[in-house]
């Protein structure tokens, strides 16, 4: 992301630019930062894995011990300090099938299998490959992902016990009107409030916590009757027990839950890794894609043999744990460790706590989340980009996050392609050292997308018996470039004329094997190696 994105994007979750501050101190002060913002945290955390819990059709504490168990693993040994993972609505809907058709049993075996696949593309270091990400689709993702979370709250201003939360929070069910509508909306107005002033009177506590606390208390002191978090399910258990799925160990099982597992996997480590790059770029820090699929794996393979639904990075809490001040490994372990309280030991005062202070707090998030300025700059950046942006943003609220990144990325190559298969032309002039002779200097590079533009550079017919083809301001990328060039050789071999390759790199000198011998070799050459150089060597693609 640039910086002008990020420094944007710094202020309105008001907090400083820290890529350019030095690491965190465990001071004191510092430690209390952490523990407050994993409290924060851990209230919001509680709504939204009931919520999906209820989505994927599973009772509310299989999400709560999914927040739990993949919020602590993650927060341990994953690639980014500050990064909250736990039970997204992402990974829900595609849950809810299979819970559906074969029961909870199976959800749990897929979650240990989701969670063997994504170790194995960590060890494999398949998490480098997120860099291949276009700028306009990471934008796309977060004014998606923006979206989403604004949608999934709308869910809160029903009436509690007429609907269960649904994805999008649009699902049925009765709307909120008359007095307790404006109460809702009021109370979620005023935790939006304290959330912006507070920062500028102290930030010796997070802002959020204090809009959850001040709401709490009017609500609890005045009796006001606004939904709360007891009105979605309770939320008192016991500690996560092992529990090994009990379904059958055969290869119909297996068939069963391999593609959910592979799809769960998939949504997961790409939530996770985009999640990753947006709190990296706030936070300074770099690398640890592929840790991060491991940590991501080792948590969900866990997870499944604690009877919890799985999970993956959730950027919603993420922000929160970064706006109120959260930086290192402590906000999230500490995150999880007071969900596990609450359900143990405070679950009947935290069910007291009202919805509206908790949507007003994910409203800030969203807020801060969407790229406003993605808005303004429609206009300046080139159409494809624009579309792309629009696109993922789209493709992310109305199918998945997984579904819009590769969606997204697809659009980008092809249009990167088509730009660059444009470029190809070719400048012709007399040779200067060869009399009568005809040179076509080739700009721009060859390669699959270019190949037939290429060979429509050359007017055989009419040329003169010798021409030059010169690729000093050319590369030849891969196997159909060669194959384009081989053609050209052809055609004037087959008119009875010659044709002098110049300027090749010395791969393609060994790759051309019918134009091979035209190539004329010159102390200039350039140096570069092709795609399709180990192909053709180990076999896999074949001589031509």
């Amino acid at each position: 992301m640039s910086r002008g994105l990020l420094a944007s994007f710094a202020n309105r979750l008001a907090i400083p630019d820290l890529s350019l501050m030095p690491k965190e101190r465990l001071t004191p002060a510092r430690i209390r930062i952490e523990l407050l913002s994993g409290l924060t945290v851990a209230l919001a955390l509680v709504p939204e894995a009931v919520a999906f819990a209820f989505v994927a059709g599973v009772h509310p504490l299989v999400g709560l011990y999914a927040a739990f168990l993949v919020g602590l693993i993650t927060a341990l040994i994953g690639g980014r300090p500050g990064m909250i993972s736990g039970a997204t609505g992402a990974l829900a809907v595609v849950m809810v099938a299979l819970v559906a058709q074969h029961g909870v049993e199976y959800l749990f075996a897929t979650v240990v299998l989701m969670g063997v696949l994504q170790i194995i593309a960590g060890a494999l270091r398949w998490g480098k490959f997120i860099r291949l990400v276009p700028h306009p689709v990471m934008l796309g993702f977060v004014n998606g992902l923006a979206i989403v979370i604004f949608l999934a709250q709308l869910s809160q201003f029903k009436v509690p016990g007429s609907v269960e939360n649904t994805g999008h929070g649009m699902g049925g069910g009765e709307w909120l009107s008359g007095m307790p509508l404006y109460l809702m909306l009021g109370l979620t107005a005023l935790t939006m409030a304290i959330i912006w002033v507070m920062p500028r009177i102290s930030r010796v506590v997070p802002a959020p916590l204090v809009g959850i606390g001040v709401v709490a208390a009017l609500v609890i002191g005045f009796n006001l009757d606004v939904p709360r978090v007891g009105d979605l399910a309770s939320i008192q258990g016991g500690l996560p027990s092992f529990h090994i799925p009990t379904v059958p160990l055969t290869w119909e099982t297996f068939e069963i839950i391999l593609p959910y597992a592979v799809i769960l996997a998939a949504i997961g480590l790409i939530e996770s890794l985009l999640t990753l790059n947006l709190v990296g770029e706030i936070t300074g820090e770099r690398g640890g894609a592929s840790q991060e699929c491991i940590a991501q794996g080792v948590a969900n393979t866990v997870t499944g043999f604690f009877g919890g639904m799985g999970g993956c990075a959730m950027i919603g809490q993420s922000m929160i744990n970064v706006k109120s001040g959260g930086r290192t490994r402590i906000a999230g372990i500490a995150a999880a460790l007071f969900l596990l309280i609450f359900i143990l030991f405070a679950a009947p005062m935290i069910e007291l706590i009202p919805l509206a202070a908790l949507v007003g707090v994910m409203f800030m998030v969203v807020i801060g989340t969407f790229a406003w300025n993605s808005l303004t700059i429609l206009r300046k950046v080139p159409l494809t980009d624009a579309f792309v942006i629009l696109l993922v943003t789209v493709v992310t609220v109305l199918e998945d996050l997984a579904v819009a990144v590769v969606v997204g990325v697809i659009v980008s190559a092809l249009a990167y392609a088509w730009n660059n298969a444009r470029r190809i032309h070719a400048i012709t002039r007399e040779s200067r050292t060869a009399e009568g002779a005809k040179v076509y200097e080739i700009q721009g590079p060859l390669f699959f997308g270019s190949s037939d533009g290429f060979t429509e550079l050359f007017d055989v017919e009419t040329d003169p018996d010798l021409v030059i083809a010169d690729f000093a301001q050319s590369r030849v990328v891969d196997q159909s470039a060669l194959q384009a060039i081989e053609a050209v050789a052809g055609k004037y071999e087959a008119a009875g004329k010659q044709l002098q390759l110049r300027h090749l790199s010395r791969d393609c000198h060994k790759l051309l094997s019918k134009a091979g011998h035209l190539v004329v070799e010159n102390d200039d050459d350039p140096d570069y190696a092709l795609a399709v150089d180990y192909g053709v060597r180990t076999g896999i693609l074949g001589d031509h």
